[in-house]
């Protein structure tokens, strides 16, 4: 019997068929895609006040997430960088630290040093940078594939800030040079550099910086005392290179919408995608920690510089065009010395002291021999090839190692390769932290985690570590497809790529273990 509701049901659905269908939210026509190197989340709040442009209208009209954390335990620049667009952990993406020491070739390899490349702008002999130790796809990877009208560049101060993010299948990728004074590329990428980019390092812009003093935004004229010098021999703190000033970012931001008119972002057939990394902020920071004035000087400028890069890609791409995400790597501890004077915990701890401990308690225990292999303290590596030769079993000389380096002062977890493989950790973000750092075929032997604001690094701020002054983190979102306003669920970085692949409609990259942020959709 045909029931009355079954009528009903019909009749709805011819009704909705004959309305007009909502159309799919517009599609951006360029992704810009930004990193902070060395930003952490509190700096938002600690000079809000001072924040009128880029940052500015990230955080009045975007959708600002407060409570952003990496879920890896390394937080440097390579892990970070490779998790922005990838939505993976070291685990799967095998980018497990800037650098590490790599087993098969008996020495010590960057994130994205490639014997194969070449480096190309640079003077003669100079090695080559690119993608291929990265085991997964990048956002950008998956548009291009989607998408074959795309077009992907990256750039930053740092080849892996550059490479990491634009991934496999970008059409470019460039970093600076110090010793050529020059914007650089890889044979990976190109045989020579575009004509535009030889034309601005024939412009020669870095000797605009000679004999300049970095100087306070607010600074009424140049009697002001600088905040460092590109003098040597003056009483003023020498800056050291362009990367560890504010010019640095100058020159990132300038690169940037040179890309963005000659590469012509934002007019192709498909999704473009734009990746730039802001160095500076990383150089500055290890040189005088989270809490010296010029960090409130350089994330002023950083704002700025933002705000300038976006009224050029607004003006070249159109308003409302442009997906807009921004994120930072890391964080930052206090410099021991300061959290000492305020009487809060934090020193720097031996390597050679801990190093020493490992080697003579090995020794002890299975005899002398050259233990270590070459490599930073945090994660060290036990020379494999002596372990087979006095046939010993390596789960038991990590456990002397590791307990060798937990005795000492200062040290609050060792984890060892074995704890790692099985699931031997403490369940708590700490130990998850490890769990999803741990990529077997290049991390070491043991992983050592000092207590919150204790360092191995003899002179500089530092970070590096699963603590949350290094693991929180802007992440900020504005454009096509946005519902503006603060968000404070805990959510990790690796969101970010799985978030962009919904809103353009591509595949996810494939090692994403993130989740879409969806309440932020319209």
């Amino acid at each position: 019997m045909f029931h009355r509701r079954n009528v009903f049901c019909l009749l709805a659905v011819a009704v909705a068929l004959a309305a007009p269908q909502a159309s799919d939210p517009r599609k951006p026509r360029l992704v810009l895609a930004i990193v902070i190197d060395q930003f952490r989340y509190d700096y938002l709040l600690r000079f809000r006040a001072d924040y009128h442009s880029g940052l500015a209208r990230l955080l009045d009209r975007g959708a600002v997430f407060t409570d952003a954390h990496f879920l890896h335990a390394a937080t440097v620049t390579a892990v970070g960088h490779a998790a922005f667009l990838t939505g993976a952990t070291p685990s799967q993406s095998g980018i497990i630290g800037n650098e590490w020491y790599d087993r098969s070739s008996s020495q010590t390899v960057t994130s994205v040093s490639d014997p194969d490349a070449k480096a190309v702008g640079a003077l003669p002999g100079a090695s080559g940078s690119s993608p291929r130790r990265l085991l997964v796809s990048t956002l950008g990877d998956e548009v291009k594939m989607s998408m074959p009208g795309s077009k992907v560049i990256g750039v930053s101060i740092k080849d892996r800030g550059a490479i990491l993010p634009s991934g496999h299948m970008a059409d470019g990728a460039y970093w600076y040079d110090p010793p050529s004074n020059h914007w650089i590329t890889s044979s990976y990428y190109r045989a020579e550099l575009p004509p535009w980019v030889k034309s601005l390092n024939d412009e020669k812009t870095y000797q605009r910086y000679v004999d300049a003093k970095w100087l306070p935004v607010d600074a009424k004229d140049e009697s002001a005392q600088p905040f460092c010098t590109m003098v040597r021999g003056t009483a003023v703190r020498y800056c050291g290179s362009l990367e560890a000033t504010p010019w640095g970012n100058e020159m990132i931001e300038e690169f940037a919408e040179r890309a963005l008119v000659n590469e012509d972002l934002g007019h192709h057939a498909g999704v473009d995608l734009l990746t730039v990394s802001f160095s500076s902020n990383d150089y500055v920071g290890h040189d005088v920690g989270p809490d010296d004035p010029a960090i409130r000087d350089l994330s002023i400028r950083t704002d700025r510089l933002l705000g300038k890069l976006f009224d050029a890609v607004e003006q070249r791409v159109g308003a409302g065009n442009t997906l807009i995400v921004l994120t930072a790597d890391h964080g930052v501890s206090p410099m021991p010395e300061v959290n000492q004077a305020r009487h809060m915990p934090g020193g720097r701890l031996s390597e050679v002291r801990v190093k020493k401990a490992i080697v003579d308690a090995l020794a002890r225990r299975f005899g002398p021999g050259e233990w270590l292999l070459p490599g930073g303290i945090e994660m060290p590596y036990l020379n494999l090839k002596l372990v087979a030769s006095l046939k010993l079993d390596l789960a038991e000389v990590e456990r002397v190692a590791a307990a060798a380096a937990r005795a000492q002062e200062h040290i609050a977890r060792v984890y060892t390769s074995e704890d790692l493989r099985t699931g031997n950790v403490q369940q708590d973000a700490i130990g998850r932290a490890y769990s999803v750092q741990y990529y077997a075929p290049r991390s070491g032997n043991l992983f050592i985690l000092p207590e919150p604001y204790y360092t191995f690094y003899a002179t500089i701020a530092f970070h590096g570590t699963p603590y949350d002054y290094d693991t929180h983190v802007p992440v900020m979102f504005l454009g096509p497809g946005i519902k503006p306003g603060t968000y404070p669920e805990r959510i990790a970085p690796n969101d970010i790529a799985p978030t962009l692949a919904a809103l353009l409609g591509v595949a996810q990259p494939s090692g994403s273990i993130g989740r879409v942020l969806s309440e932020m959709i319209q």
